[in-house]
């Protein structure tokens, strides 16, 4: 049984990973209409995991007979200059999210909560990635400095990914 505060803790970071999906979105949207599909798709992709990330912790709620507490998505942004600060602003986004994270693993070990915590490491280990992650993809629009074959390159990259469910997904 988890406690209240912990209860609650997830139930907003629910609306957060909801938030986030709806964000990359939102840049999906942008960098398609910029004509980058690849980037799109990849962004896609991202919102899909979002909303992952969500239904995994509405499952845990749910198993720990808690009660989950949708709450109304906060508007997002839906314009960025370029593709650089779209993934800067990605790479600022983990950072919030990495944070609320380990705000939940905080509590869960305040409250000795051994399966909170449990439950919390696959969510540690997914923030290390997707940091990671979107570091190289700076990295690389960083590369291409305004190069247009570079540029599409990494576009052509990023339009070959393929979303794959979670793993805590796939064991139920």
């Amino acid at each position: 049984m988890i406690s209240k505060k912990l209860a609650e803790a997830i139930n907003k970071q629910i609306n957060a990973e909801m938030w986030s999906a709806y964000l990359y979105l939102s840049m999906s949207m942008d960098t398609f209409s910029k004509g980058f599909k690849g980037i799109a798709h990849w962004f896609k992709v991202q919102f899909l995991e979002e909303q992952a990330h969500a239904t995994i912790m509405i499952n845990y709620l749910h198993a720990q007979n808690e009660k989950v507490m949708l709450t109304p998505i906060a508007k997002v942004r839906t314009e960025w200059d370029d593709i650089l600060s779209t993934f800067e602003d990605t790479l600022l986004h983990e950072q919030g999210v990495t944070k609320m994270i380990n705000n939940l693993c905080d509590i869960a070990a305040k409250d000795n909560d051994y399966a909170s915590q449990n439950f919390l490491a696959w969510f540690v280990d997914e923030q290390v990635e997707e940091e990671q992650s979107v570091r190289d993809l700076i990295f690389q629009c960083k590369m291409a400095n305004g190069n247009n074959a570079g540029m599409m390159m990494i576009d052509k990259e990023l339009g070959a990914r393929m979303y794959q469910a979670p793993a805590p997904l796939k064991q139920q």
